[in-house]
């Protein structure tokens, strides 16, 4: 059985490109689980919380459930549940799972695999990671689910042929081409730090996330520092109409540095890119907002009423 192939083709809602990463995030979370204790099962009265938790972190804007994955994972055949009363899940309820004791893991198929082959774990892991989230947040992740991904890569997790063959291929030219377009500055605060002849600290970013099938094209990218870029894929940060910087009014910072480098920016206008480049395309933009810009936008921080 391929299970990176099986793992790269999860059974997810789709309706209107509404990004749908219950089952991945749960997936890594077992998958975390299993590393520390093969053997343990997750309750779900007991993992509720930690799962709403990601869910709020690195799931779609709106409220959801784990409830939903936590049932409907078992029909990909890489996870199983049980419930008091025997086998099987008693369905997607809030209330039944937690009434009925319903427990979960690793299908038994699949942690035999993981017991004869360990760096699989590794390498289904980076599977999820790279088909579901960007980059900048991959390390963030890995540390919220406690899967330590140095200790699973006990091998070439880029090994075997069907799994680069799974991957989009990714146009290397991508950054140097967003880089150039916005004159190797930050497109939200101005930041150009050069080490020597070498840009330091600057990053393309994808507006449309390269894993729900953003183009490596300069009008799906913006030239951010490390910190915007970040800020930007958690949702703290977005482009509004007409171009302008978006701050969520969920992100609360004291600090004189969280007001000038994040709630001074609420409606600043993007920098760049140059004269005869296209700026970020609106379809793009409005799948960020969606999909991942966190509530409503803060007023603009030269707004009186702004506090």
């Amino acid at each position: 059985m391929d299970w990176l192939e099986r793992v790269a083709k999860l059974r997810q809602w789709t309706s209107n490109d509404v990004r749908a990463p219950h089952k991945p995030l749960l997936l890594l979370y077992a998958l975390g689980s299993y590393q520390r204790d093969a053997d343990g099962e997750l309750r779900y009265s007991a993992v509720e919380e930690e799962l709403k938790r990601l869910l709020e972190e690195y799931g779609p804007s709106h409220p959801t459930t784990p409830a939903y994955p936590f049932h409907h994972l078992v029909s990909d055949g890489v996870w199983e549940v049980r419930t008091d009363q025997g086998p099987g899940s008693p369905g997607s309820g809030v209330r039944v799972l937690r009434s009925s004791g319903a427990a979960g893991r690793l299908a038994p198929e699949l942690r035999a695999a993981l017991r004869k082959e360990p760096a699989l774990l590794g390498r289904l892991a980076r599977v999820l990671l790279d088909f579901h989230f960007p980059p900048s947040l991959h390390t963030d992740l890995c540390e919220a689910v406690g899967l330590d991904l140095e200790l699973a890569d006990t091998e070439d997790v880029r090994g075997g042929g069907r799994e680069r063959a799974a991957r989009r291929q990714r146009d290397r030219r991508m950054r140097e081409l967003v880089l150039t377009a916005y004159e190797f500055q930050c497109a939200f605060c101005g930041y150009d730090g050069m080490l020597g002849a070498s840009t330091v600290g600057l990053e393309a970013a994808h507006v449309r996330w390269w894993a729900h099938d953003g183009p490596d094209e300069v009008d799906n990218g913006l030239c951010l520092c490390s910190l915007h870029h970040k800020l930007f894929d958690k949702g703290v940060l977005g482009l509004g109409e007409g171009h302008h910087v978006l701050v969520s009014r969920r992100f609360v910072g004291r600090s004189e540095a969280s007001r000038q480098h994040v709630l001074a920016l609420a409606g600043r206008p993007v920098l760049g890119p140059q004269a005869g480049i296209p700026p970020v395309a609106d379809r793009h933009r409005q799948w960020h907002t969606e999909q991942v810009f966190h509530g409503e936008p803060r007023e603009s921080a030269s707004s009186p009423s702004t506090g």
